[in-house]
Parts: C-alpha cells; structure tokens; sequence
C-alpha cells in the first residue's frame, strides 16, 4: 500500500519510528513532514498530504502533531478525506470500517510508540463494510463543497 506520512514538529520523532514500521510491514511511505523539531504550521504539512490522498496517489494517509486535533482538523478541509483522530485501537478499526477513514491522525502528546504502531496496523488492515455506512458516507459526500 501507499502512504503519505507526514507531521508538525510535535509529531516528528513519532513519525520517525512510523516510518520505521510502516517499511517492516511492506508498505511503501512518502514523508511529507517536518524533518525537526523546528517549529511549523500544521496546516502546511496536512494540506498537501491530504490533497494527494484525495487526488489517488496514496491510498491512505497518516498525520501526527501534538493533540492530533490540528491536522484532523486540517485535512478535513480538502474534499474526499476523511481523517479520524484515533487514540485507541477500536477507533481505528471502526474508522475504516464504519467511515472508510482515509487519512489517520494521531497526537504524539497523547499515545505512546506502542499504541501507536497497533493503531496504525490496525487502520492499515481494515476494509470499510459498506451496507448502510455506505449511505451514511454519501450524505457526508452530499455535505462538501
């Protein structure tokens, strides 16, 4: 699978130990983060990522800051995502199963590395249901400008 990773300067070491798992697992990953701890506007980073989501060059999309509220936030804002801000592992597997959440975020603030790998396992390796979250998803389409 291809993903887009990327993060703020909260997120940056966290993404650093994603990326790590993302190529054990076989997936094949472009960084659109921060490559610091500098700081930076979370905005500039999910914005791009997000649009190449959109636009089918990355199948799904991982975003890391601080709380994660920013960049779930942020990549909101583009057509065709759906980012779910995952804490915890039943987040991630209804995400993808019941909302066909395409971008990941998460807050580095907030979850250990460990939680945040099975997150991100998980997200990975879910299919979305279908059936009637299909149509709750096209009323939720019918919503974007």
């Amino acid at each position: 699978m291809r993903i887009a990773i990327g993060n703020d300067h909260r997120g940056f070491a966290l993404k650093e130990t994603l990326k790590e798992l993302l190529g054990a697992l076989g997936h094949e990953w472009v960084d659109f983060g921060c490559q610091g701890e500098e700081p930076v506007d979370y905005p500039d980073i999910a914005r791009p990522l997000a649009e190449a989501v959109a636009a089918g060059e990355y199948e799904r999309g991982i975003l890391i800051c601080g709380n994660g509220i920013g960049m779930s936030i942020a990549a909101n804002k583009v057509k065709g995502i759906r980012a779910a801000l995952c804490d915890d592992i039943f987040a991630a597997r209804l995400a993808r199963r019941h909302n066909d959440a395409n971008v990941l975020c998460m807050g580095a603030w907030r979850i250990g590395v460990g939680l945040a790998e099975e997150i991100v396992r998980v997200f990975l390796s879910e299919d979305f249901d279908g059936g009637r979250h299909a149509r709750r998803l096209d009323k939720v389409r019918s919503m974007e400008p």
